[in-house]
């Protein structure tokens, strides 16, 4: 079973309307006993400009952003395969964006 670590970005299969697209692994490492789930943000190529996108600029994604609007979790069956890993900074602008979009 796949693993994926947060910060990570994967090719995930989010159903027959979102389509297989580039998703940032937000959860944490699970335990045996836990649900094999992970919480991801999409990344979409439709920027709407919002506050709660960003933009992550890394050569193993196309054009887009990450919307923070789009937090799923899912299970581990639907990951594909790894495109790469985020530099912490990168993460950590997605989590603010994130924050903002909670706070709300």
């Amino acid at each position: 079973m796949v693993d994926p670590a947060r910060g990570e970005v994967w090719l995930v299969d989010l159903g027959f309307a979102a389509k297989v697209r580039p998703c940032l692994v937000l959860s944490v490492a699970t335990n045996d006993q836990d649900r094999a789930l992970s919480t991801v943000v999409a990344h979409t190529t439709s920027a709407r400009n919002s506050r709660f996108e960003v933009t992550v600029t890394v050569r193993f994604l196309g054009a887009g952003v990450f919307d923070a609007q789009n937090l799923i979790t899912i299970p581990r069956a639907k990951f594909v395969r790894k495109l790469g890993v985020l530099k912490a900074e990168q993460l950590s602008e997605v989590e603010s964006a994130i924050r903002r979009w909670l706070a709300l």
